[in-house]
């Protein structure tokens, strides 16, 4: 029985009419960042569930990879800080890094050791100095241990 009665008072919780306004405030559309156009947002495949080595999970294309190393400094890059990360899931493809230094989808590069790639840097949600996670197939491109922690020095790519 409380089930019936708790129903109306849910379906009336959308309503936009004054006097529920009153009760459950006005109701407003979540902010939603404008899509950012620099990334090419078709993941790799998944690797497949027979996957045991990083190779075989690292399912990234040559081309993809080629594309992630970084020649020359760009000018320019802002410049987030640093982050120790860990590995993220392996079942997760793609070239990315999850961090608390963004908060929207963003392009961004990161520098290990003499190395740089280029990343898709995503919103991890963490609190600042959290850490962050880096994919399979990114730790392999900066040639860090995949059961390091990597010190990160991490950059937003300039427009």
């Amino acid at each position: 029985m409380r089930v019936i009665l708790i129903i109306p008072v849910l379906a009336l919780a959308g309503c936009s009419t004054p006097s529920f306004q009153s009760i459950f405030g006005n109701a407003t559309a979540p902010a939603v960042a404008a899509p950012v156009q620099t990334l090419d947002l078709t993941p790799p495949p998944a690797p497949p569930v027979t996957a045991v080595t990083a190779e075989q999970f690292d399912t990234t294309s040559q081309e993809e990879r080629d594309a992630a190393i970084v020649t020359e400094e760009p000018a320019g890059d802002q410049a987030l800080g640093t982050t120790i990360a860990s590995l993220g899931p392996p079942v997760e493809p793609g070239i990315w890094l999850k961090t608390p230094l963004v908060t929207a989808l963003a392009a961004g590069r990161v520098e290990y050791q003499g190395k740089t790639i280029n990343i898709e840097l995503r919103p991890s949600g963490g609190a600042a100095g959290s850490g962050s996670q880096i994919s399979l197939a990114a730790m392999r491109l900066i040639e860090a241990p995949l059961t390091a922690l990597p010190e990160l020095t991490v950059f937003a790519i300039a427009p």
